[in-house]
């Protein structure tokens, strides 16, 4: 499809305004690892917060929204959304933790909370392990939806795929390395605005068209079932159409969002939240940018999402169950006007850029600050202008493996599975080395590589077990394959933990002194816990407020008015108990 000239206009208007703002900030990103990495530690909470979104709102992301609602309808969101609980946590108990500990990045954490040569080791270890292995991973499934997106709208295949993905990573490449951190997420801020807009723009003229007939009309044409915002839970049919089994459900609303570890929702923050909670300018800007990236997470991007994924089930009835995703891509297609597919187009590519921009910087400072600079034989100061060359240097090789990488990948379903399940059990130790003394390195070695074994030996089981085995759920099913890593992890990092020497106590000193946490730390000082039941009370206020206002929004949409009050009234009640028990626990001081 040949895009008009208006489109071609707005694209190169899009380029341009990304190019300039890199050059804006390049003498910043030029300044050092902080200037380079962290923005110089100076962002405003909005700015910290809406390059979060950003980085949230990859190509993929509407892409899996609209295939997890082909499968499962509106509920099936869940897999998702149980998230929430996670990111408030983080917001709430560690944010305050992160900014104070004035660590560069989260895997240098490391090097000060334990001690000893298995600290140094598993610091190299997470430094390639996330910002290389992991992440190419991630760029690799973002550009196969970006390349689902050019196969769709331009009618493009084969080496030209390849081709056009190499020319979008050069150039996210250059602008992103040109200024570091404060250029991408001044970048992000404005790449999201137009994403959202012109998602918005195109459910309303989804809905609007003669096929759909507004939300009257789309409603008419699908399963009622199909808007329940919670599951038809069944026994045992896993595949029945809008709904989910008691295990599956359970486990993504009760273990998922504390015990697993997952690229932008770890438990107790972690990766390119953790950086932009460490690029924040203070405290207080900290937690109220990962405060709003959680409500604008859940409550502002998904519905116009979810309406354009329903839509699609009626207008593209006979997709293939493989490439339900794409609906999303054709209604831009079929739908979209001149400057409106232009737009519309740059938003997408606006989701990809942020997405793969905040990768290769996020990555690159692993690969820097905690693997070549450790690694250096010469232990003198380096300048500010060799370090700003290794992190282009480290830039451009995470771009390239991410490349290869994408022409090896052939579903994004079986890496985003990997990656979850590699990472069932870790959670835990990630919550409890800030609030207890005992956790110590080989807590954290033990958490990190069993997941690891277990994920081998359900693999195993699913290549050479019986089909009719009394285990096979154990194998076959995703919840139930995560409740086994959990258990099996947590026993092995539990006995690790009381098995082996605590961390030195001199090093525990260091660290309760800078970070001043709250939790059990013995002799080493007498934490202020009293604050604790006001964090428990703003955590679990804040959930319910922002649950409230995912619903509320989504009543409101399809016109079920009384649903919308009953939810409206607790989430006003819930904002009302969030902000007095968070003033108690002095959560915005």
């Amino acid at each position: 499809m040949a895009l008009e000239w208006l489109d071609w206009v707005l694209l190169g208007a899009f380029f341009a305004l990304s190019l300039g703002i890199s050059f804006r900030y390049k003498s910043l990103g030029e300044s050092g690892l902080s200037g380079f990495f962290l923005g110089g530690r100076n962002m405003p909470w909005y700015l910290a917060g809406l390059s979060m979104v950003a980085t949230t709102f990859a190509a993929d992301t509407p892409l899996a929204v609209t295939e997890l609602v082909a499968q499962g309808g509106i509920s099936k969101n869940w897999l998702w959304w149980n998230s929430l609980a996670g990111g408030v946590l983080t917001t709430v108990f560690f944010t305050r933790l992160w900014r104070r500990s004035g660590v560069l990045t989260e895997v240098e954490f490391i090097n000060l909370r334990y001690s000893g040569r298995a600290a140094h080791f598993l610091r190299l270890f997470k430094s390639v392990y996330l910002g290389l292995f992991i992440n190419v991973m991630i760029i690799a499934w973002v550009n196969q939806a970006f390349m689902a997106l050019v196969e769709v709208f331009f009618g493009v295949t084969g080496p030209w795929l390849i081709g056009i993905t190499a020319i979008a990573m050069v150039f996210v490449f250059f602008y992103s390395s040109i200024s570091g951190l404060k250029g991408i997420a001044v970048t992000d801020a404005i790449q999201f605005i137009i994403a959202i807009v012109g998602c918005v723009i195109l459910a309303v003229l989804v809905l609007d068209t003669d096929q759909i007939g507004g939300i009257t009309g789309l409603k008419a044409q699908l399963p009622e079932s199909a808007f329940s915002f919670f599951p038809t839970l069944t026994g045992s049919n896993i595949g029945k159409q809008f709904g989910l089994t008691l295990v599956t459900f359970l486990t993504y609303v009760g273990v998922l969002w504390w015990s697993s570890w997952y690229p932008g929702a770890e438990p107790g923050g972690g990766g390119y939240v953790a950086q932009r909670i460490m690029a924040a300018k203070d405290e207080k800007n900290s937690v109220f940018a990962t405060l709003f990236f959680q409500i604008a997470h859940y409550c502002v991007r998904p519905w116009p999402w979810i309406i354009v994924a329903l839509a699609a089930l009626v207008l593209y009835p006979d997709l293939p169950a493989a490439d339900q995703k794409l609906g999303y891509v054709m209604a831009m297609k079929d739908f979209l006007p001149m400057g409106l597919r232009g737009m519309l187009l740059i938003a997408f590519l606006g989701a990809y850029m942020s997405t793969i921009s905040t990768q290769l910087n996020w990555g690159a400072s692993y690969l820097v600050n905690d693997f070549l600079l450790p690694l250096r034989k010469q232990k003198d100061e380096v300048s500010a202008q060799q370090t700003t060359r290794m992190s282009r240097v480290a830039t451009f090789a995470i771009m390239f493996v991410g490349l290869m990488v994408t022409t090896q990948i052939t579903t994004i379903t079986g890496v985003w599975e990997f990656i979850f399940q590699c990472g069932s059990g870790l959670g835990l130790v990630l919550i409890l080395r800030w609030y207890w003394h005992r956790i110590n390195v080989w807590s954290e070695i033990t958490a990190t590589i069993t997941p690891f074994l277990v994920y081998g030996y359900i693999y195993y089981l699913r290549t050479t077990a019986a089909p009719s085995s009394l285990i096979e759920p154990w194998y076959n099913d995703f919840a139930y394959g995560v409740l086994l890593s959990v258990g099996v992890t947590t026993i092995v990092w539990i006995v690790t933990t009381l098995l082996t020497k605590p961390t030195d106590e001199a090093k525990l000193q260091e660290f309760f002194d800078r970070v001043k946490p709250r939790g059990i730390w013995g002799k080493f000082g007498t934490p202020d816990n009293s604050a604790m039941k006001w964090l428990w009370m703003a955590w679990l206020s804040a959930v319910v407020m922002i649950y409230c206002a995912l619903f509320t929004s989504g009543k409101i949409i399809f016109m079920e008015w009384r649903e919308s009050m009953l939810f409206g009234l607790l989430g006003v009640l819930s904002f009302f108990i969030f902000r007095f028990s968070a003033r108690k626990g002095e959560l915005f001081r």
